[in-house]
């Protein structure tokens, strides 16, 4: 078990640092462009992912080397999703009248319709119905 460990262990950390170099920004790459770290870490496989993780990329800790407390999260200057913003929230409703208007216009327009096939086929039926029998059953 221990000698697999030996194994997995360089490999999970390689496959981990290269997904993280081509998820990076290439403006967070440090010293070298990012398709070259990518390189490295493919190629020095022990060697280059603990360079990738130690000095690639541009880590940046939160002011004062702290986490974001309670109140630094309940205001934030920057939307974290669409539904947090309230322009946002309010153009949904907007968009909703639009499409419910929209929609009332097109039933009204079906029934319409519906009712001038009625009136059709109301019309023709005296004429219609003389020639057209249909199948007869045995």
């Amino acid at each position: 078990m221990l000698r697999a460990l030996m194994f997995i262990l360089p490999i999970a950390l390689t496959i981990y640092a290269f997904i993280d170099c081509l998820n990076t920004p290439e403006d967070e790459a440090k010293h070298l462009p990012r398709v070259a770290w990518a390189f490295i870490i493919l190629l020095f496989w022990i060697v280059g992912p603990i360079v990738w993780l130690a000095a690639g990329k541009a880590r940046r800790s939160p002011a004062g080397g702290r986490t974001p407390g309670e109140w630094h999260r309940n205001h934030r200057t920057q939307w974290v999703a669409p539904d947090d913003n309230p322009e946002f929230l309010k153009s949904l409703g907007e968009e909703n009248e639009k499409d419910e208007s929209l929609l009332k216009d097109w039933e009204a327009d079906l029934r319409r319709r519906e009712e001038e096939l009625k009136r059709r086929e109301q019309g023709g039926d005296g004429a219609a119905g003389k020639g057209d029998e249909g199948p007869k059953q045995p």
